[in-house]
């Protein structure tokens, strides 16, 4: 088994741009485990988490997640990321889809992860939406 630090670094590699591999990534989670978007409050489970991170990645092809910081403490697993990526595709928002506008993102974020048993039981997902839409041009529109 990897240990935890490396395990992570294995579950982003499958949430990388044109090298997306959703239902790996949905099964390094175990079957109670889950996502929260901690900007909006909403979890996904299942096939519902693959689907998250593959809604950001067909809006940003490109996608990048640069991890900056990684702090493990036994199954707890902190990583400080970068998200990157161009805007080429739709993405969809609370307040109607945001057509593509070519521009660059630099996203600060915070992931926090729990693993048991080499499954991901809990992964808090604390970004900055406000960050990403200003850095798109639109300061009036809403993630989530």
């Amino acid at each position: 088994m990897l240990d935890n630090e490396n395990f992570i670094r294995k579950l982003y590699t499958y949430a990388e741009g044109q090298g997306i591999d959703t239902q790996k990534f949905v099964s390094m989670f175990s079957d109670e485990g889950y996502m929260l978007d901690m900007a909006s409050g909403t979890k996904f489970r299942g096939k519902a988490i693959g689907d998250s991170i593959a809604g950001l990645a067909s809006a940003f092809p490109d996608l990048h997640r640069e991890l900056l910081s990684i702090y493990v403490a036994g199954n707890v697993i902190v990583v400080e990321i970068a998200i990157r990526g161009t805007h080429k595709g739709e993405l969809a928002l609370a307040s109607g889809t945001l057509a593509p506008t070519g521009k660059a993102i630099d996203v600060p974020c915070c992931d926090i992860f729990h693993v048991e048993s080499g499954k991901v039981i809990s992964f808090h997902c604390y970004n900055l939406p406000s960050a990403m839409l200003r850095q798109l041009g639109e300061k009036n529109m809403r993630l989530s």
